[in-house]
């Protein structure tokens, strides 16, 4: 089967990879883009972005990346809808299947798959994504500034989030599987010290209750079976973050979580030609603009290596 070849490809639609299209555009290494599983990213799922640079009123999630897009596209992108299913980094050009159906290679690969939010999988959950049930405290917990607000989850991202929380709101309603923190003890210690941030141990989510927002959230004691609903405006899930990263396991160096490893300061992984950008490498800051910063940084790398293998 003959593939195609391009010049720079990248796969994933965030601010990342638009970022990289709209840079590598501008230095002429006329880039392919496919937009993989969820164009946008996760940005699609958000609804008010008030923290990104640029958008002095504000902006829809969804909104922000029409106009990434459009960015990107003016700069003359090839934007394609289609996922990348496999890799070969044996031989070079590179290889990316797309849709398990063709192949493409290129000379330089940008990775901007991004990260998906870990649900509970309660269909409520869902149904009330961008109506206060979150993923992400520090992007939306200030839109329920004073208000009573609940968190699931016990890691150091789950208390992180929890004490942002608790200086911005009114009450935090903790809910914890375990009778005890997987945070550090530190993390832990000051959460528990918090007078505003009370815990619910031993308890999972039974259910998220509104009809067009949240209202309240129902949670069940593991112990004793006994259930009691919580008046909250907000339910925000902090049980971590998965990098969609699985097609590249047998080629690039990962963490035990399985973000890609970069060379501190690049966005060069451990083989050549090959970077990554935004949330499939970053599991620190995952913000849309440090996403966007990242992915200039790609597309820049990109081209300095085409130049030093004179491929550019």
């Amino acid at each position: 089967m003959s593939a195609e070849k391009v010049h720079c490809l990248i796969i994933g639609s965030g601010p990342a990879g638009y970022t990289a299209a709209i840079y590598a555009s501008r230095a002429g290494l006329n880039p392919v883009l496919y937009q993989g599983i969820q164009p946008g990213g996760q940005l699609t799922i958000t609804t008010e972005v008030e923290n990104y640079p640029g958008y002095p009123d504000g902006i829809q999630g969804p909104e922000m990346m029409v106009d990434f897009e459009k960015q990107a596209k003016r700069m003359g992108t090839d934007i394609r809808y289609g996922i990348a299913t496999k890799v070969d980094f044996s031989t070079r050009p590179l290889k990316v299947e797309i849709d398990e159906e063709k192949w493409i290679e290129t000379d330089a690969l940008i990775i901007s798959t991004g990260a998906s939010a870990k649900w509970l999988g309660l269909p409520s959950e869902q149904r009330l994504n961008g109506y206060g049930v979150s993923a992400c405290a520090v992007c939306d917990g200030f839109f329920f500034k004073g208000k009573e607000v609940a968190i699931v989850g016990a890691g150091d991202t789950a208390a992180e989030e929890a004490l942002y929380l608790s200086k911005i709101c009114s009450q935090v309603h903790m809910i914890v599987r375990r009778d005890e923190m997987r945070a550090s003890k530190i993390m832990a210690d000051r959460v528990i010290n918090t007078p505003n941030i009370k815990i619910y141990w031993n308890s999972e989510t039974d259910e998220v209750i509104g009809d067009k927002k949240v209202e309240s959230v129902r949670i069940k004691n593991r112990q004793t079976g006994e259930k009691q609903e919580i008046p909250v405006s907000a339910f925000f899930v902090a049980i971590g973050h998965e990098p969609n990263s699985a097609i590249f396991k047998d080629w690039l160096d990962m963490d035990e979580a399985g973000y890609v490893k970069t060379i501190p300061g690049t966005t060069k992984t451990n083989v050549e030609g090959v970077f990554a950008s935004g949330d499939v490498q970053d599991k620190v800051y995952r913000q849309a603009v440090t996403a966007a910063g990242t992915g200039c940084m790609a597309a820049l790398d990109a081209e300095r290596y085409l130049g030093e293998k004179g491929l550019h």
